[in-house]
């Protein structure tokens, strides 16, 4: 992810929205700061009282200073379960 590894980009300005099945609406945000590590497979958040595993099939979007600079543009109802 570039947005992770180019110095001229500041990380603490991403947002990425993910599917969490459970959570209002299925979604939920985590914020650049809150990212501890990029895996091969998943994404690692700082959950407070524990790390989380995001895997990168369930991102949707990616924001930078509030604007969207990736997203996966599917009808949910024909998104497969993840």
């Amino acid at each position: 992810m570039q947005l992770f590894h180019d110095p001229k980009y500041d990380f603490s300005k991403v947002t990425m929205e993910y599917v969490d099945r459970g959570s209002p609406g299925d979604r939920s945000i985590v914020s650049g700061v809150q990212v501890t590590r990029l895996d091969a497979q998943y994404i690692e958040v700082d959950a407070i009282t524990h790390t989380a595993c995001i895997p990168y099939h369930r991102l949707r979007n990616i924001f930078y200073d509030d604007t969207e600079v990736w997203g996966l543009h599917t009808d949910d109802k024909n998104e497969s379960m993840r």
